[in-house]
């Protein structure tokens, strides 16, 4: 299946860039290791599912509680070297995110900061292009959580399994669906995933949710995508 191709984002120059201006050491070795070549093909790409669970949607005003990592190609997942952390926000922790995500008062305040988890996260992300499902949550919220703990963000390349489906979508839905403004489905995690029949998971559980994506992915590259393609066509 084509899909309209997206302008494509040097991100060789940008990370060399960002090295030459980060002032923090761990944020730099980041920067410094990075996966950067847009002609690699995606079945020559390590990838890494990022998920986070948050207080809310807002990352001016909310804040991460919980992170989970799996790297995997498309070959394989590496089950056996996912990260899981549960962390104490600094902002905006109510009842009504514990309903969502499960974790309890008490988890929280036995978590620590966010601030005690930055370095072997992103010695995890080093070297691998980061994927998530809806790119402004992860990418915001990673962001945010730097600026208010290091006085300094991140910025690196990912795939958006969201973003990829609902390309998907497009095309199938083809011209008469563009004429007539036809409503795309559902792009929810679990609901991607069933076209391509994945199992069913209990959503909101960060370490779950980053495996679902990372099974999401093989399986999107695998129906529509050749394994040669470069990876410079999906990241952002």
């Amino acid at each position: 299946m084509a899909f309209k191709k997206q302008a494509m984002i040097d991100w060789a120059a940008r990370y060399t860039s960002l090295l030459s201006t980060t002032q923090n050491d761990t944020i730099k070795r980041f920067y410094g290791a990075a996966f950067s070549d847009k002609f690699a093909a995606i079945k020559d790409v390590p990838f890494v599912a990022m998920d986070f669970e948050t207080t809310g949607l807002d990352s001016t005003r909310d804040d991460i509680v919980s992170v989970g990592l799996i790297p995997f190609n498309l070959q394989r997942i590496y089950c056996k070297e996912s990260r899981h952390w549960v962390v104490r926000p600094r902002r905006n922790f109510n009842e009504g995110s514990i309903v969502i995500h499960g974790i309890t008062h008490s988890e929280i305040d036995d978590a620590p900061d966010f601030n005690h988890i930055i370095e072997p996260l992103l010695q995890a992300l080093s070297g691998k292009v980061v994927v998530v499902h809806y790119a402004a949550i992860e990418r915001h919220f990673l962001n945010t959580a730097l600026l208010l703990r290091l006085n300094e963000g991140i910025n690196f390349a990912l795939v958006d399994t969201m973003e990829i489906e609902r390309k998907a979508l497009k095309a199938r839905q083809g011209l008469l669906g563009w004429l007539f403004n036809s409503k795309l489905g559902s792009l929810r995690l679990g609901d991607c995933r069933q076209r391509y029949s994945l199992p069913v998971y209990k959503n909101h559980n960060a370490l779950t949710d980053a495996l679902a994506t990372a099974e999401l992915l093989q399986a999107q590259l695998s129906y529509h995508y050749r394994e040669d393609t470069p990876i410079s066509q999906l990241w952002s």
